[in-house]
């Protein structure tokens, strides 16, 4: 199962926070985007040990204006 998740850069905390739209639960953040991905994963197992999420929104895929890597910093 595929989940899109919505990434922001917090410049206060310098801290990368990460959630899936709709998916009661599923946020998490980390210090970089590699600590950000493996802690979303984490909490998106746990909630699925439950069963099946109930994703409340629907989305639609659009084309990449730019790669991840570009927003990555040093």
């Amino acid at each position: 199962m595929r989940f899109t998740a919505v990434v922001e850069h917090c410049r206060d905390t310098r801290l990368y926070v990460g959630y899936v739209p709709g998916f009661a639960g599923a946020h998490s953040q980390g210090e970089t985007l590699d600590e950000l991905n493996t802690n979303l994963t984490e909490v998106i197992e746990m909630l699925l040990e439950d069963g099946e999420p109930i994703v409340e929104t629907e989305s639609t895929e659009t084309p990449p204006t730019s790669r991840l890597d570009n927003f990555r910093t040093k």
